[in-house]
């Protein structure tokens, strides 16, 4: 199987970061880009290395998923430590299956202890957002007896309250590519969000349990035939012929939804849940796929492990509190149709492609009403990973001012230009007749300010890190002092941008921007050298 770019980088950066015995790390990486191909990629390396690989996650599907992946990726076979089955007991194996995937609950009601630890050369956490949880950090201390286990976590978009403890749990952060990286890359599709207006839509009497809104009491409230009506309604005006997955808050919302929107056209929607026993499920998925029906309702069966490229449409009519949740969610509908991003070498070929497909963009339903004080999550949350707490807020405020569907990374992108527009305002006002200079200090003049750079939020498991002594020596080199003084995150951002001496050639030329790249000053730079330091005509129009 051949690996996508990004995938090559993160199976690189990953061997770098378990480079030495005992280290661990986490990869981040959005849902529908290939969690799976990675890890069994890298799981791959530790079997030719003559080593046993464990992974462990938390769902059957997901345990399923990585099997067949693993097999497609490295031609192993995985055996199951789960239920009835037991891997070191299989006889295609005999006893020493050389990668074993097992559920955590299986794992942590005593069957690790079938399993020795010095066997295994490394363990793989998937939806590593669950390993702060008291059963998760019981497996891991169990196999991290052995001091030279390295340790990979994978997850899509954990809470930002999950970041910092995550870090207590993983030495470092391996790779990270955002939801918006990878719209931007061309492998997913673009995302437009729709909020529909409930007038009794109260979240305000409901309570918070573990995090998240109250389920008996937010079902509850789903359930009323008002806001029953308030989200199938205007579901079937809004998704026309699309392929719609919808999320309930419990089954009978499930039920009656589907019951209103087979009333209106008999025959176009089913119910699935985890009840539905398996053959049932497997079949009504299949008919799914085969569009044989519209709109798929669930109850917590959709999150994870299910993957359908020609869902047109995510209806949230389960809001939630938690990002990770709502990522699962949201992921459900970002694949392109398939093989429509497979053949085009570019990320604007990529884009093109899906632009001209059966499947241009995928549209989230929001319905909101009086969410009291409760903080409920929205696309601009998932794809703003990068942007801070204030600009999310404020793109997300656009768009439940707006009408119709709006793309969410367009609106996140305004916030910033006039958030970026602002501060360089005031930046001006404040220096005058300053012009950037070749060397400055830090002391005197922010590098944000000067370069006109919006400082992304940052992760919680950077929080603390410094620069190491190559960065700071970079940050030196482009005549930026001071920065021993700043955090990894901070120097990171800087480093990516254009450096103070290709800032003040491109100002010369007419040819500067606030936050420009490193490598579009350093390609506009080449252009100039070219040109007689002139901008091109082609570039001013």
């Amino acid at each position: 199987m051949n690996l996508r770019p990004y995938q090559q980088d993160a199976v690189r950066e990953i061997y770098a970061a378990l480079s030495h015995p005992g280290s661990s790390t986490l990869l981040v990486i959005p849902t529908g880009t290939g969690k799976t191909v990675v890890f069994s990629t890298v799981v791959g390396g530790c079997v030719q290395k003559g080593k046993r690989a464990l992974v462990l996650a938390h769902r059957e599907e997901l345990i399923y998923q990585a099997v067949d992946k693993i097999q497609r990726v490295t031609g192993h076979r995985a055996a199951i430590e789960m239920a009835e089955w037991r891997a070191d007991a299989h006889q295609f194996f005999g006893s020493r299956a050389p990668v074993v995937v097992s559920s955590i609950q299986t794992q942590a009601t005593g069957r690790m202890e079938r399993f020795n630890p010095s066997d295994f050369g490394l363990l793989v956490v998937d939806e590593a957002h669950h390993a702060t949880a008291p059963s998760y950090r019981r497996v891991i201390d169990y196999y991290r007896q052995n001091e030279a286990l390295r340790v990979l976590g994978v997850t899509a978009t954990p809470d930002r309250a999950d970041e910092a403890a995550l870090g207590q749990v993983f030495d470092t952060v391996a790779f990270e590519y955002g939801v918006s990286d990878a719209i931007d890359d061309g492998w997913l599709v673009p995302v437009r969000q729709q909020f529909v207006r409930v007038e009794g839509l109260d979240f305000s009497r409901v309570r918070t349990t573990a995090g998240d809104l109250n389920g008996s009491e937010l079902a509850a409230l789903m359930e009323y035939e008002q806001n029953l009506h308030a989200i199938a309604d205007p579901t079937m005006k809004l998704a026309g012929d699309r392929p719609t997955l919808v999320f309930a808050a419990s089954v009978a919302h499930a039920d009656r939804l589907a019951e209103i929107f087979d009333r209106h056209r008999p025959g176009s929607a089913r119910v699935v849940t985890g009840a539905t026993p398996k053959d049932e499920r497997a079949a009504m998925l299949r008919e799914f796929k085969a569009r044989r029906f519209q709109y798929l309702c669930n109850v917590g069966v959709a999150t994870e492990g299910f993957d359908e490229p020609q869902i047109g449409v995510v209806v949230m009519a389960r809001p939630t509190k938690s990002r990770a949740l709502y990522a699962q969610m949201l992921g459900r509908g970002t694949r392109p149709l398939e093989g429509v991003v497979d053949g085009p070498a570019t990320a604007e070929e990529r884009r093109a492609a899906i632009a001209a497909s059966g499947k241009p963009f995928m549209t989230v339903l929001d319905f909101v009403g009086n969410s009291g004080r409760h903080k409920l999550v929205h696309a601009a949350d998932i794809l703003g990973g990068k942007f801070s707490d204030d600009l999310v807020a404020k793109a997300e405020r656009a768009m439940q001012d707006g009408d119709g569907e709006q793309d969410v990374l367009e609106k996140l992108r305004e916030a910033e230009l006039e958030e970026v527009r602002r501060a360089d305002a005031e930046a001006r006002r404040q220096r005058r007749n300053l012009v950037i200079q070749t060397s400055f200090s830090v002391d005197e003049v922010s590098p944000f300010d000067m370069l006109g750079i919006k400082p992304k939020r940052e992760p919680g498991w950077h929080k603390g890190r410094r620069p190491s002594s190559a960065m700071v020596a970079a940050m030196e080199r482009r005549g930026i002092r001071g920065s021993e003084r700043m955090s990894w995150w901070e120097v990171k951002q800087i480093l990516a941008t254009a450096t103070p001496k290709q800032a003040k050639v491109l100002q010369r030329a007419g040819w500067w921007e606030p936050g420009l790249s490193f490598e579009e000053a350093s390609r506009r730079m080449d252009i100039l050298s070219k040109n007689n330091w002139t901008r091109p005509l082609e570039a001013a129009s």
